[in-house]
């Protein structure tokens, strides 16, 4: 028998991801944000879509938390333009990318996410692998 999918507050919107990107002030972030953004339609060949109010995410699956079980509707991979870094959910173990990881450049990492401040700090060959990875692996 199916398990029942959890609601989740953050859900697909209708909203446009090059538009709510235009709305970034900081003119170095908003630029990132763009190249990431096309990365991200390459490796995945899905258009994005705004997840709530801020998370641009890509492709759909539904996501099992091993520690809870808990199931629910997500995006494949996704970022979000932060205040303070960009956020990008690769939804999986980031630290699984071990040595590609000390590659990268600057970062940092939480389970599902890597955050880095702006593209300038990452060897961008090495973060386009990543995603495409990823985007391949979270079919």
């Amino acid at each position: 028998m199916a398990k029942k999918l959890a609601k989740v507050k953050t859900k697909p919107t209708a909203l446009s991801g090059e538009d709510y990107l235009n709305t970034i002030k900081d003119e170095q972030q908003r630029k990132d944000s763009f190249v990431i953004l096309d990365m991200m339609k390459k490796a995945t060949k899905e258009q994005p879509k705004i997840w709530g109010n801020s998370l641009i995410g890509f492709g759909y699956r539904i996501v099992t938390s091993p520690a809870t079980g808990r199931s629910v509707e997500w995006f494949q991979i996704g970022f979000a333009p932060r205040k303070g870094n960009i956020s990008i959910y690769m939804n999986t173990d980031v630290k699984s990318y071990g040595e590609t990881l000390k590659k990268l450049g600057k970062h940092k990492t939480g389970v599902g996410c890597l955050y880095i401040n702006k593209l300038a700090d990452v060897d961008v060959k090495v973060l386009e692998e990543m995603i495409r990875t990823t985007a391949k692996n979270n079919k």
